[in-house]
């Protein structure tokens, strides 16, 4: 049988395919249903075979230029990026991950490891000068002093905005280090976790035996609940995509990774947030000349804020 004869026998499966495509993007694959969708995906890998025979035997311009569309079009509906589901989000952020959290023995276990090492070192720090010129640098110390030797008295609003982008870079920055460093077994999450919370223990416990002290708290009072836990969140995140390398639960290390990830990534996603509100608070709030009260009172309602969403996960049952 002759080529053009046989692809004209296949243009009532191209006809099928096409019926098929305009159903799938008018109903979308859930109301398709699995039979469809696998029938369709099978006329599509028939429709690319049927369109490379056209094209090397180079077959009517019509033909090809026909089976070009319609596989494009196949094509753009079996691969459509999903759009994003807003209502499903919501849910994962506000119901399903503070169940999550509350139980997760990587947030505990990162929470513990910074915040006592973040007390330990911010109580060396603020006995032992040498220790601070140890672990911060004499250079970084000095420049930290000359910084907040003058009270904030607000800045130009432009100055402000500006240096929100530059909060969010470097949060973020150190957010991703944190969850990156999480693939080493979790070994590298814990290393970055100690890592930061050692160098701002030291830094708050030697800015708390100078002079300057009234103006640095006063500067990272309101935006650092946020922060602080951001770095938890991001380090908790990481760790667990580690230990799923470790302790894989009977699985493949792939699989193991993959399910930890769906798990993860809600976490980072909210450490996101969370450096995003701290770089817009530090960067309108925290140098503003706002009361101090008032920036106290920003921390409060940030750490209430945080708990309330913790404690929304022991209110419902997984």
């Amino acid at each position: 049988m002759k080529l053009v004869e046989l692809l004209e026998e296949r243009r009532p499966a191209w006809g099928e395919l096409e019926s098929l495509t305009r159903d799938l993007a008018r109903k979308g694959p859930r109301r398709m249903g699995a039979q469809a969708i696998s029938r369709f995906a099978s006329l599509y890998r028939a429709a690319c075979a049927d369109l490379a025979l056209a094209d090397a035997y180079q077959l009517p311009l019509d033909t090809i230029n026909y089976l070009h569309g319609l596989v494009g079009r196949a094509h753009n509906q079996l691969y459509r990026s999903q759009t994003f589901q807003f209502a499903a989000w919501g849910r994962e952020m506000f119901v399903t991950l503070p169940q999550r959290l509350v139980r997760d023995g990587a947030l505990w276990l990162a929470m513990g490891i910074f915040w006592g090492s973040f007390a330990l070192s911010m109580w060396l720090g603020y006995a032992s000068l040498a220790y601070t010129h140890e672990v911060v640098g004499e250079s970084t110390i000095a420049q930290l002093e000359e910084s907040f030797s003058h009270r904030v008295k607000g800045r130009d609003p432009l100055v402000d905005s500006q240096m929100v982008a530059f909060y969010v870079f470097n949060n973020a920055g150190i957010g991703l280090r944190c969850f990156a460093a999480g693939l080493l077994f979790g070994i590298g999450g814990l290393f970055i976790t100690v890592s930061n919370s050692v160098l701002l223990g030291a830094v708050f416990g030697h800015m708390l035996t100078v002079e300057q002290r009234p103006n640095f708290l006063e500067f990272v009072t309101a935006h650092g609940p946020f922060e602080l836990t951001a770095i938890v969140f991001a380090s908790a995140a990481g760790m667990r995509l580690g230990f799923a390398l470790i302790a894989t639960g009977g699985l493949t290390r792939g699989e193991s990774l993959r399910r930890a990830a769906e798990r993860a990534a809600p976490m980072a996603a909210a450490a996101v947030l969370l450096f995003m509100f701290a770089a817009i608070i530090e960067g309108f709030v925290s140098p503003s000349n706002l009361p101090y009260a008032v920036k106290a009172g920003v921390a409060i309602a940030s750490s209430a804020l945080l708990v309330a969403y913790l404690l929304t996960g022991l209110q419902r049952k997984t």
